[in-house]
């Protein structure tokens, strides 16, 4: 086993395609395929599953992926200190619900951790697609919540991918509304009282099952819905609809501005937010450190 066979692994996983990676690498295509066939053999594991759709990580895979990431992150600290090395790009990439926070973790990862060059992805997606992202190691980490309506499908899914979930925070549901909207003066409001604004959410596309909502209370009917993609989208339809959505009622004013508040829901729900990641899979240096950041933005 070399630390170049680790690098390639490294890079396919990367780029989910033997072809790409090895665009990347300024290799051959078959020459890419047999020294990661070599390297399967020699340590007697299958890293990649091949189909005619492409390749995956398998789950012993995805255990050794985390494994040789350590191992070329501390030969690069080796090369740099000792032969003035140039750091190679750092990669990391986070799939997540579409919370405030996320970013502003990820804002400061890369003020605080950010080289030269870096190869960093932040993907605000739709609920089944962050689970198949961690699974097939297209993120290193995944963010998003449980509660007692949804967990039994969601770890279900977690188990079936070898994913785990880890708790960041639990909270109590909010609605966020714009600071105009007559409900906005209120300390608390109740389903009832929300009849009459349209109720805003995020499209889950193929898999729109109640289970896969980002919002909880999903099996409520509403007089008005409107479903959005992004959330930019559902912030300018908060203030010029009237509208409203459900949530942690953790929002950031530097991203968001002053124009969206959060009012307590009164519901005996909680919302139970946190991050998934590979069962075995040893986590790289910066997904450590966007952790450390997600727990730091929560409390700010």
């Amino acid at each position: 086993m070399t630390l170049q066979q680790l690098k390639y692994v490294i890079e396919v996983a990367n780029r989910g395609s033997m072809n790409e990676a090895a665009k990347r690498l300024f290799i051959s295509q078959p020459s890419l395929s047999n020294a990661i066939k070599d390297l399967e053999e020699e340590l007697n594991i299958t890293i990649f599953e091949r189909t005619n759709k492409g390749i995956t990580l398998s789950k012993e895979g995805a255990e050794f992926l985390g494994y040789a990431r350590q191992v070329t992150e501390q030969a690069e600290l080796l090369e740099s200190r000792y032969m003035n090395a140039k750091p190679s790009p750092q990669h990391f990439s986070v799939s997540t619900q579409h919370y405030a926070f996320a970013v502003n973790a990820f804002v400061h990862l890369v003020n605080e951790y950010g080289q030269d060059e870096y190869e960093l992805a932040l993907r605000e997606t739709k609920t089944h697609e962050i689970i198949q992202d961690v699974k097939s190691q297209r993120s290193e980490i995944g963010i998003l919540y449980l509660n007692e309506f949804n967990s039994k499908v969601i770890n279900r899914l977690l188990k079936d991918a070898n994913l785990k979930f880890t708790s960041l925070f639990t909270a109590r549901p909010h609605i966020f509304i714009s600071i105009h909207n007559p409900l906005a003066k209120q300390s608390i409001v109740t389903i009832d009282q929300l009849q009459d604004y349209p109720y805003l959410s995020f499209e889950q596309g193929e898999y729109n099952s109640f289970h896969f909502s980002e919002e909880i209370l999903s099996t409520l009917t509403h007089p008005k819905s409107i479903r959005v993609n992004d959330r930019a989208t559902l912030f300018n339809l908060l203030i010029g609809l009237n509208g409203y959505t459900i949530s942690t009622g953790v929002l950031s004013a530097d991203l968001n501005g002053n124009e969206i508040i959060p009012v307590p829901l009164d519901c005996d729900e909680t919302i139970n937010v946190g991050w998934i990641c590979h069962q075995n899979a040893a986590l790289s240096k910066l997904a450590l450190e966007y952790i450390e950041a997600l727990h730091q933005a929560i409390s700010d």
